[in-house]
C-alpha cells in the first residue's frame, strides 16, 4: 500500500502521517507540500497546493490520496475575499489534485472535510447526521461542501473512491485555539460561573479521528461514503470543564450562574459568539459511520483529555 498525504506539518496531518507510517512502512508514505519536517526529507516532494499545481510526479504508483491540507476556519478572518481565499485552498486546489489523483490511477481519495458543512449548531434541533442537508453560510463551511461536492462529481466520471469524514471539534496534545484556552483555565482552577450549562456538544479526539481516517484507507465499505466522526460521548461546557480540572489533578471550582444570565451578559458585552460556543449545541449523530465501517471511537473522552496535559 502507497500513501500520499498532504498538510502532514498541521495538527491532524502530523498525527496521520505517524500513525500511516507505523502501519505501511516509511518508504510506503509519500509527503507533499511547501516544507518538510525534520526527519522526513527522503520521503517529501515540495509542492503548492493550488489548483494549477502539476503533481504527477507525486502520484507515481499511488493507491490511496489522504488530503489533510486546508486553509483552516479562523474566527475573525480579516482577508478581503474570505470566501475566494477559502475556495482558492479548499475546492480549487482539492478538484486539482484529486483529477491528477485519478488520472494517475489512484484508487482512494481521503478528503479531511468539515461538521461546519452540517451548520454552526444544533440548539433546538437534532444532532447532525452524514445525510443532512448543507445548511452553512460560513465561508470555511462553503468551500468544503463544495469541495465534497465536486469530488462526489468525480467519483462518478472517474471510478475512484472517495471518502469524506467531517470532524468537529478536534482535540489533542498540543491542541490550540479555543480548547487550549479551556485547558490553561482549567489548570488554574480559578472559580468560573459555569457550573449550570447544560448544552451538549460533540467532538473528537485526535487518536479517535486518527484510527476512523485509517480505517478508511482499505475498508471495502468506506468506497464513496460521508462519515461523520466524534467521540460518541457528548458533554456539557460545565462537564468538560469538570474533566480537565481533574485531569490536572484539581477539584473543579464552578458557580451555578443561571444559563440565561450567562447568556444575556454576553449580548450585552458583544460576546455572542464566545457564548455560543459556552452554551449553545452542537450534537453529531455517528450511527451511520458506526455501523457501515463496524467502527467504534477507541479512546475514551477521559483519557484523552488526560493527554492533552
Amino acid at each position: 500500500m502507497n500513501l500520499l498525504i498532504t498538510g502532514h506539518t498541521g495538527f491532524v496531518g502530523c498525527a496521520v502521517v505517524t500513525s500511516c507510517q507505523q502501519t505501511f512502512g516509511k518508504s510506503n508514505v509519500r509527503l507533499v507540500g511547501r516544507r518538510c519536517l525534520p526527519g522526513q526529507e527522503a520521503n517529501f516532494v515540495q509542492k503548492q497546493l493550488s489548483g494549477d499545481e502539476n503533481y504527477s510526479d507525486c502520484l507515481q504508483n499511488i493507491d490511496v490520496v489522504v488530503h489533510c491540507a486546508a486553509r483552516v476556519h479562523v474566527m475573525q478572518d480579516d482577508a478581503q475575499d474570505a470566501l475566494a481565499e477559502y475556495r482558492a485552498m479548499n475546492v480549487a486546489a482539492t478538484v486539482n489534485l484529486a483529477k491528477q489523483a485519478a488520472a494517475a490511477g489512484v484508487k482512494r481519495f481521503i478528503f479531511l472535510s468539515s461538521i461546519k458543512v452540517n451548520g454552526e449548531s444544533t440548539t433546538g434541533l437534532k444532532p447532525f447526521t452524514a445525510f443532512d442537508q448543507v445548511a452553512n453560510s460560513d465561508p470555511y463551511g462553503i468551500s468544503k461542501a463544495e469541495a465534497e461536492s465536486a469530488l462526489k462529481e468525480l467519483a462518478k466520471t472517474t471510478g475512484m473512491e472517495v471518502v469524506i469524514i467531517r470532524p468537529p471539534l478536534v482535540y489533542g496534545p498540543g491542541v490550540k485555539a479555543n480548547f487550549a484556552s479551556l485547558l490553561r483555565v482549567a489548570q488554574k482552577n480559578l472559580p468560573l460561573p459555569l457550573e449550570a450549562i447544560r448544552n451538549k456538544r460533540s467532538m473528537v479526539a485526535l487518536d479517535n479521528l486518527v484510527d476512523l481516517i485509517m480505517t478508511c484507507i482499505d475498508h471495502p465499505n468506506a468506497a464513496n461514503q460521508t462519515f461523520l466522526v466524534s467521540d460518541d460521548h457528548d458533554l456539557s461546557t460545565t462537564e468538560l470543564l469538570k474533566l480537565m480540572t481533574q485531569a490536572a489533578g484539581k477539584k473543579p471550582r464552578l458557580l451555578p450562574i443561571p444559563m440565561g444570565l450567562i447568556v444575556l451578559v454576553g449580548k450585552l458585552l458583544g460576546k455572542q459568539h464566545v457564548v455560543d460556543r459556552l452554551c449553545g449545541d452542537l450534537q453529531i449523530d455517528i450511527k451511520h459511520t458506526k455501523q457501515t465501517l463496524a467502527w467504534k471511537p477507541p479512546h475514551s473522552v477521559d483519557a484523552s483529555i488526560k493527554r492533552c496535559l
